[in-house]
């Protein structure tokens, strides 16, 4: 009888663990500024506890999670598939816990009840009505027989405009360059458009509602993307056709001279927002030392990274056959995991991190930007430039890239060539406090005003020269 007795409460300790945590759990994961909903749904099976995760912001949803753990008031749930594991501890019917992804580890707290995203203050966001014409507009890629949409805005007063036409940056952007709840091109366009100068934006290709292949495309794709837009603005009647301009940010400040290194009269003059100067492999490893440290992460650690990438890079750079490329950096991405196994982002297999790096390696974007060399272009643009950057930039350092980019304008010939170093000021050219990544979403601010009002004045000191 005593057995019977001892069995049966067993069997209530188990439902009661069960009831505390079966159900739904939700949470919301704060990623460099951005957040996403994420929900895990525990339940019963013969064989014991099973899950799914959603991600209702990315729609998706019943993701099998590979292992689901509950002993103790300690929550464990694995992802194999991406890379996941989530640990936390039940605490007054909340669950305080870790996310950790390829490596990173982020505070991800769960409750019953959907949680409410914050939304961040943006006053710099312009509101409708706008005290200027604002035109949804679409144009063709002759040459790649696409079709890109974006927005023309222009004063509203009769007459013919300076225009601009503003270039993103690396990886697939809307025509507003919408990032971490920003949104700079949308910012920029206004400002310049309040102040006389029309401005057309476009969302990259394959992205939004642009047509076109945005994964295979490289930096010269996206230059003959910004080309059919000056074809485009040359047919508008509101646009001054000798003073049509290029805006570029990052790496869209490259993209920008490789327009402007076939100029044949359309480029008027050019602004690089934090464009780049020098190789992209030597860029790469700048930046990834300097957001590393700006992670704390161990000096000697930062070091390893560095001269295992650099080995890579320097394959990249030295082997032009991408068959044999390909060969050589397998091998070498083999060894350097063999040798630090520890450093395989928890929840991957070796197999699995090893056909990621090369798919990220190896992708034409990256290979073209590893191998690209700004001066080759900088140096046979001609018309005035001014190229702008932020003191605190740790994705594309200051003055190794505004020094690189005069050297290259002037060793060309170009004698109209103004830089400024902005204090304070991160890539996204806003006041910063940490100037790391992760605060860009943080920061009220979505682009100073006083950069702004800076490239205005000498867009329009340009233009009364001509």
């Amino acid at each position: 009888m005593n057995k019977i007795i001892i069995l049966f409460m067993l069997i209530t300790a188990y439902t009661l663990k069960s009831n505390e945590i079966t159900g739904s759990w939700n949470g919301i994961l704060k990623v460099q500024g951005m957040q996403f909903t994420i929900v895990f749904n525990i339940s019963e099976s013969d064989s014991g506890l099973v899950s799914t995760m959603d991600s209702p912001d990315q729609n998706t949803f019943g993701i099998p999670v590979t292992e689901t753990k509950y002993e103790s008031q300690n929550l464990i749930l694995e992802v194999k598939s991406a890379g996941i594991t989530y640990h936390g501890i039940l605490k007054e019917g909340i669950i305080e816990g870790t996310f950790k992804q390829s490596g990173l580890e982020f505070s991800l707290n769960l409750t019953r009840e959907m949680q409410e995203k914050i939304i961040p203050k943006r006053p710099q966001d312009p509101k409708v009505p706008y005290p200027y014409n604002s035109e949804d507009v679409k144009f063709i890629n002759k040459k790649d027989s696409i079709t890109l949409a974006g927005t023309f805005t222009y004063p509203m007063n009769t007459g013919i405009f300076p225009t601009v036409v503003l270039i993103s940056g690396s990886g697939p952007q809307n025509r507003n360059e919408e990032l971490m709840g920003h949104k700079p091109f949308l910012v920029l366009s206004d400002y310049f458009t309040r102040n006389g100068i029309a401005v057309l934006r476009f969302d990259d290709r394959g992205f939004g509602e642009s047509e076109g292949d945005f994964t295979n495309a490289t930096s010269f794709d996206f230059a003959e993307d910004v080309r059919s837009a000056i074809e485009y603005l040359k047919t508008r009647s509101e646009v001054d056709k000798d003073n049509i301009g290029l805006v570029g940010h990052s790496e869209g400040g490259i993209i920008a001279p490789i327009v402007g290194s076939k100029d044949n009269g359309d480029v008027a003059f050019m602004v690089l927002l934090a464009g780049t100067g020098i190789r992209g492999d030597k860029l790469l490893l700048l930046q990834q030392e300097l957001i590393y440290k700006s992670m704390s992460m161990a000096d000697d650690k930062i070091q390893q990274i560095l001269a295992t990438n650099k080995s890579i890079f320097d394959l990249i750079i030295n082997e032009r056959d991408n068959a044999a490329l390909k060969i050589k950096m397998t091998e070498r991405i083999k060894t350097y995991i063999k040798e630090n196994a520890e450093f395989v982002p928890e929840g991957l297999s070796e197999e699995q991190f090893l056909e990621m790096q090369i798919n990220t390696t190896m992708s034409p974007w990256m290979l073209n930007f590893i191998r690209m060399e700004p001066s080759d272009y900088l140096k046979k643009v001609t018309c005035p430039v001014l190229a702008v950057n932020g003191e605190k930039d740790i994705q594309v350092p200051s003055k190794i890239n505004l020094e690189s980019i005069e050297s290259a304008l002037k060793s060309g010939g170009n004698s109209s060539v103004q830089t400024i170093e902005y204090p304070g000021l991160n890539h996204l050219f806003q006041k910063c406090n940490k100037c790391d990544i992760s605060e860009y979403g943080d920061i009220e601010e979505t682009f100073s005003t006083d950069v702004m009002f800076d490239i205005v004045k000498w867009i329009k000191e340009g233009i009364r020269k001509n």
